[in-house]
């Protein structure tokens, strides 16, 4: 039936839990564009019949019509869609997607997402004073500005404002600023430890 891979790409996206981003389907996108070229076409050719006289392809025509404007509203959905759940995971992940996350994206979304990503740094940069604010820090209201971590894998050095550097290796506990860990909670190197 006219329309079922474009609605396919929809209830694929629809499917996917908790704002997962699924592989970008390229096929069926091409797919559904090209049936969308052949019912254009079809209705161009009984367009130029019925100014000739064919009364009886109307109907045909608005039909056709109906399934490209169908089409269309899926695709741009389906589009539309896969950039929010981008936008999210710039948010959630900051600045780094893990590479499980980019190879299911397409090469014209990355390329989205890191324009997003220095469009957002700009516009932090812009605001704050001289350093600028970080958005995507506490984004939930913080209850104490130090919490404690347990370093999930070997991370190597890392310092925080006082000049002083901890060395973050597996299992290792710490009792640090929560907008300085945040970050790294959100890429998996750090977990918050609930007392």
């Amino acid at each position: 039936m006219a329309g079922e891979r474009a609605v396919g790409l929809v209830r694929e996206l629809r499917g996917a839990a908790g704002g997962r981003l699924p592989p970008f389907r390229a096929v069926e996108l091409r797919q559904a564009l090209e049936e969308m070229r052949a019912l254009y076409e079809r209705n161009q050719t009984d367009v130029s019949e019925a100014k000739s006289g064919r009364a009886d392809l109307i109907f045909l025509i608005r039909f056709r019509h109906c399934c490209l404007l169908r089409n269309q509203r899926c695709i741009l959905a389906y589009l539309y869609d896969r950039l929010l759940r981008i936008r999210a995971l710039r948010w959630e992940y900051g600045s780094i997607l893990p590479n499980a996350i980019q190879f299911h994206m397409s090469a014209e979304e990355v390329e989205w997402f890191n324009r997003y990503k220095k469009s957002l740094a700009t516009y932090m940069r812009s605001v704050g004073g001289e350093e600028g604010l970080d958005l995507t820090q506490d984004i939930k209201p913080p209850k104490s500005l130090y919490i404690e971590v347990r370093c999930l894998r070997d991370y190597g050095e890392f310092e925080i404002d006082d000049g002083t550097t901890i060395l973050l290796k597996k299992n290792s506990q710490h009792f640090l600023p929560r907008w300085k860990c945040e970050q790294l909670i959100r890429q998996g190197v750090l977990e918050h430890i609930l007392s």
